[in-house]
């Protein structure tokens, strides 16, 4: 598609220091937009200057949900280059989402552009600080002006950029999760494996819960038989029994996650066990009760690895690996932030360099 049409800022914003920074607070200068018609297919993209966008109160996204996003993030190295990692499976994921949710594809390449394209005019944003990035908000909503429930005919393709901190406040330390059966994120048939708009606020009030009796996130299990372990908060979970690495695998409620097929990956290429299964909670409170649950951890774009020092179920905790970072979880986070910030050695090509001319 060649360079986009720019039509930059006239009141740039004052950059937050890279010490104040937390998650999703602070927008960048630009956007890049383009918009969808049925029977003319995807046009007009550009870069404008970050701001409000009006839609219509009968706009059906606002009515019936129809709406994706996905979330990546640009490093700023060492070398002082700009690295976006796994754009590529990050663009594929998203056009997934999209099919579930009956949208029509954008092309792969044409995405990539655009996350290169807007972070190379907002690449001064892009923070210093080791543990900060650029998190990139690619989101699809449907635009057709009408009530009725049917898939729209019309779409808009938008890109944020946003400065980011921590994820947790508590910075990379244990965290308490509480399992639950009460409420429930997907069933099989359904949307779970969607990055979409619904699944979040399907997850708000098991969150909410879960705060209430001092946890920092929710356990969910699956949706049928209520006893299967299926997601934590906003990430894909992990434990590790014995001398196994064990993760629900991707049967339909689960999200394809970037960082759970990346960490997978790494944990084969070290030889660890590592098994895509249905595991109980059951067996995992057991494990905690006898002492081989040695470690547990969540993994997702914001937090990467996020180790559980405590699980809550029915009114019991268990306490994993003393409440410390296990050996495994720590090793995961340091070896995707070295090749995220370009310190390691890239071995399966997982990163991108922003080029100093994609804008």
């Amino acid at each position: 598609m060649g360079q986009f049409p720019i039509t930059r800022t006239t009141s740039p914003k004052q950059k937050p220091a890279d010490d104040s920074l937390s998650f999703g607070k602070v927008m960048t200068d630009h956007m890049f937009l383009m918009n969808y018609e049925e029977g003319k297919g995807w046009f007009n993209p550009r870069i404008e200057p970050y701001g409000p966008i009006s839609l219509d109160p009968a706009t059906s996204v606002l009515h019936y949900g129809q709406a994706i996003f996905d979330g990546l993030k640009a490093f700023r190295g060492d070398d002082g280059q700009i690295r976006l990692f796994r754009a590529q499976r990050h663009a594929e994921r998203f056009n997934r989402s999209a099919q579930l949710m009956c949208m029509p594809d954008l092309p792969v390449d044409i995405i990539r552009q655009s996350f290169d394209a807007l972070v190379g005019v907002d690449a001064d944003w892009v923070p210093r600080k080791a543990g900060t990035a650029l998190y990139l908000r690619p989101t699809i909503i449907a635009t057709d002006v009408m009530l009725g429930v049917h898939p729209a005919h019309n779409y808009l393709y938008f890109l944020i950029l946003s400065p980011v901190g921590s994820y947790y406040k508590e910075g990379v330390k244990p965290v308490r999760i509480l399992a639950t059966d009460k409420h429930v994120r997907a069933v099989k048939g359904g949307t779970g494996e969607a990055k979409t708009a619904a699944n979040y606020a399907q997850s708000l009030a098991g969150q909410r819960d879960a705060e209430k009796e001092g946890y920092t996130q929710v356990l969910y299990l699956d949706g049928v038989h209520r006893k299967y372990l299926d997601e934590v908060g906003t990430m894909n979970i992990m434990v590790r029994i014995g001398d196994e690495v064990i993760t629900p695998p991707l049967a339909g409620t689960i999200l394809d996650g970037v960082t759970r097929a990346s960490t997978l990956q790494l944990m084969r290429d070290w030889g660890l066990k590592v098994s895509e299964r249905p595991i109980t909670i059951d067996e995992v409170m057991e494990a905690g009760r006898n002492g081989t649950l040695r470690e547990m951890w969540g993994t997702g774009t914001a937090a990467v690895v996020s180790p559980v020092g405590t699980l809550g179920y029915k009114g019991e905790d268990v306490v994993i690996n003393g409440g410390q970072t296990g050996e495994v979880t720590q090793k995961l986070y340091d070896a995707i932030v070295g090749i995220q910030y370009g310190r390691s050695n890239d071995a399966h090509n997982w990163t991108s360099v922003v080029p100093a001319n994609a804008a």
